[in-house]
């Protein structure tokens, strides 16, 4: 089992004027892999504020998976990424590549993402799409590596090279 954080960034989210439906649907997606939501936030679309929710899920409360959710876009006030490089120390491409690559398949807006990915404090920072339906789609398309990545953070294996490839 791991602990997951999930960060759902929504300036109307933050008011009460919009229901969260993306958070619900990732944290049923991280229980059939064994991941447990252990905090969840709901954030305005504001860097400093998206920073901050991230290193305290990662620094003080040492979540291993923290999910942003929201903020990915184009529009002028969607920085999820740049608060989000703002506080990792290494990113990991590959997971926000193979979320666009999968979306892709399904639509040509998946382009138009900058998401990013990475590591921090031991923790992992994935950001997500704002809609459910995006969400899930882009955990679906990195769950099976996830439990592994996370087991080599957490330094239980450092094996990535198997017959499983």
């Amino acid at each position: 089992m791991f602990t997951v954080g999930i960060i759902t960034v929504s300036d109307k989210g933050y008011t009460g004027e919009r229901e969260d439906l993306s958070g619900p649907v990732i944290e049923k997606i991280m229980q059939t892999i064994g991941g447990k939501v252990v905090d969840y936030k709901v954030v305005p679309d504001e860097r400093d504020k998206i920073s901050q929710a991230i290193t305290n899920m990662t620094d003080e409360q040492c979540i291993h998976l923290v999910l942003t959710t929201g903020g990915t876009g184009f529009a002028a006030r969607d920085v999820t990424p740049e608060a989000t490089l703002d506080v990792i120390e290494k990113q990991v491409p590959g997971i926000p590549e193979a979320m666009r690559l999968v979306s892709m398949q399904k639509t040509a807006k998946a382009m138009l993402s900058r998401a990013v990915s990475g590591i921090r404090e031991g923790s992992l920072i994935i950001n997500l799409p704002g809609s459910p339906k995006g969400a899930a789609e882009s955990l679906e398309a990195i769950l099976q590596a996830l439990p592994h990545g996370l087991l080599i953070l957490q330094g239980k294996t450092g094996e990535c090279g198997g017959t499983d490839r």
